[in-house]
C-alpha cells in the first residue's frame, strides 16, 4: 500500500490521497501510554484497559490527525448490520456502521481482527465507516451502508472510493463448518491439515462493494494483517482476548 500520510500511530489509505479535504486513517498499536497487554495505543473504551490511558491515547491519535475527540461519532458495536445516519459527534449503541455528510464530524469503528471499511462519496460529499466481522460480513453490512448513503444523500456507488482495512488475514482466520457454511466458495477454503476452513473477510467485503457498483479500481485493500503483522496491530484472536483495539476513522475537514 502506498502511504499518503503516516505517523507512528496511524496509516492513511492511498486511495483517498487525491481528496485534500478528506481525513481517513486507521490506527496502529504504537504511540500510546497503555501498559501490557494493551500496549500501547489502545483506543477501545470497552477493552478492560485503564480509562485514563484510553482517553489519553485517543487524544494523541486524534491530535495526530488534526481533529478533536469531540468531533468523533461512534457506536458500541454488536456484530449486526444496523447503520446510523450521523449529524453530530456522539456515542450510541447497537450500530455497526455510521454515515455522515457533515463536515467536521468524523465517523469510525473499533477493530481488533474484524474488518473496517471506509467509504467516500466524492460527488455528494458523504462518508461511511463499517465494522464487519464474519457476522457483519454475512449480514452484508457494507451493502447496507451503501444503501443508507444512497437513501440519505443520493450516493451512487460509481462515485465512491473505498478502503477495506486491516483485519485478520485468510491464512489465520480458521473457522468451523458452522461458520464456513455462510460464505460462498470464493471466500473460503478447506485446510486439510487443521480440519478447519479459512475465510477471507477482505475479499468477501471487497466483493460486496463491487456487487453494489463501486469500481474495482476505486477500492483499496489493506496489505496488512492483525495476526501476521501483530507487532503493529492488535489481534483479539491471537492475543486471546486480552489486547487493545484500533480505530478506523473518516470524515471531511
Amino acid at each position: 500500500m502506498k502511504i499518503l500520510k503516516q505517523s507512528v500511530c496511524f496509516r492513511s489509505p492511498s486511495i483517498f490521497e487525491v481528496f485534500p479535504m478528506l481525513i481517513a486513517a486507521e490506527s496502529t498499536r504504537h504511540g500510546g501510554i497503555s501498559q501490557f497487554p494493551y500496549a500501547s495505543l489502545n483506543l477501545g473504551l470497552s477493552s478492560g484497559d485503564e480509562k485514563e490511558a484510553i482517553h489519553e491515547n485517543r487524544r494523541v491519535f486524534f491530535e495526530s490527525l488534526g481533529i478533536l475527540p469531540e468531533q468523533f461519532a461512534a457506536s458500541h458495536q454488536v456484530h449486526g448490520n444496523q447503520v446510523r445516519i450521523v449529524t453530530q459527534a456522539e456515542r450510541t449503541e447497537g450500530y455497526d456502521a455510521l454515515v455522515t455528510n457533515v463536515p467536521g464530524v468524523f465517523v469510525g469503528v473499533t477493530v481488533a481482527d474484524c474488518t473496517p471499511i471506509l467509504i467516500y462519496d466524492a460527488k455528494q460529499q458523504a462518508v461511511g465507516a463499517a465494522h464487519a466481522g464474519w457476522r457483519g460480513t454475512v449480514a452484508e453490512i457494507v451493502i447496507k451502508t451503501l444503501e443508507t448513503m444512497q437513501q440519505a444523500y443520493g450516493t451512487q456507488p460509481s462515485d465512491c472510493y473505498a478502503y477495506v482495512g486491516t483485519c485478520i488475514d485468510e491464512c489465520a482466520f480458521e473457522v468451523g463448518e458452522e461458520v464456513a457454511v455462510h460464505f460462498d466458495e470464493d471466500f473460503k477454503r478447506f485446510d486439510s491439515s487443521s480440519g478447519k476452513f479459512l475465510v477471507d473477510l477482505k475479499k468477501a467485503n471487497a466483493s460486496q462493494l463491487v456487487s453494489c457498483g463501486v469500481p474495482l479500481d476505486q477500492i483499496e485493500v489493506s496489505p496488512y494483517s492483525t495476526v501476521t503483522h501483530n507487532e503493529d496491530y492488535f489481534s483479539y484472536r491471537l492475543e486471546k482476548g486480552k489486547t487493545g483495539r484500533m480505530l478506523a476513522v473518516i470524515g471531511m475537514k
